[in-house]
């Protein structure tokens, strides 16, 4: 039985496996698409990874990740956006037109969840049109609220749809990961709402 055509299989799921081993099993299980991971694309080296996938006839899904919004001290934010907008070009060399963003835990010392997520949302809007002229959307990703103090301070669905509406929606979006949400009785309810972005 050959596989959904809508099927993507994401890197760090087989982690154990090279760029080109991800690229020959995919072709092999009949799977078109691999959600791909900065790390290990820069060490492949961008150009040559897109051209191993491309020449595949793999598409790249999504690139991961970008994000880590939330530092306070102006040099660390100026650091964080030059790495996203380094993402961003990475994600278009590769011609994926979805960058995942983790957005960052709480700077050390901070119990300011709220102005974590501001500072989110301002780089979010530096970002957005950075992304859009390269093709870009990008996608926020909100991850369990145990790693909201070192990893991410968007913990549910419903904020980060809440970050996405400020922007078009081809500009902004969301990743949903059922790991990261299950525990949310309000999901399905922000499912019917991503729908309708």
């Amino acid at each position: 039985m050959p596989a959904p055509t809508c099927l993507s299989i994401n890197q760090q799921t087989v982690r154990q496996w090279s760029l080109p081993q991800l690229v020959a099993g995919c072709r092999a299980a009949g799977v078109t698409a691999v959600g791909l991971w900065r790390e290990p694309v820069r060490e492949y080296g961008p150009a040559a990874a897109a051209r191993l996938v491309r020449e595949a006839g793999l598409t790249v899904s999504s690139l991961c990740r970008g994000g880590f919004f939330t530092a306070s001290e102006p040099a660390e934010r100026r650091a964080a956006l030059a790495d996203n907008r380094a993402a961003i070009d990475e994600a278009a060399a590769l011609g994926t037109g979805t960058l995942a963003l983790v957005s960052g835990g709480l700077p050390p010392g901070s119990r300011d969840l709220a102005g974590a997520r501001r500072r989110v949302a301002d780089a979010l809007a530096e970002l957005a049109p950075y992304a859009a002229e390269r093709g870009v959307r990008l996608a926020i990703e909100p991850l369990h609220p145990m790693y909201a103090a070192d990893r991410c301070v968007v913990s549910t669905l419903a904020q980060a749809l809440d970050l996405a509406e400020g922007f078009p929606a081809e500009q902004v979006g969301v990743v949903v990961d059922s790991y990261h949400l299950w525990w949310d009785d309000t999901l399905p309810e922000q499912l019917a709402r991503a729908g309708r972005a």
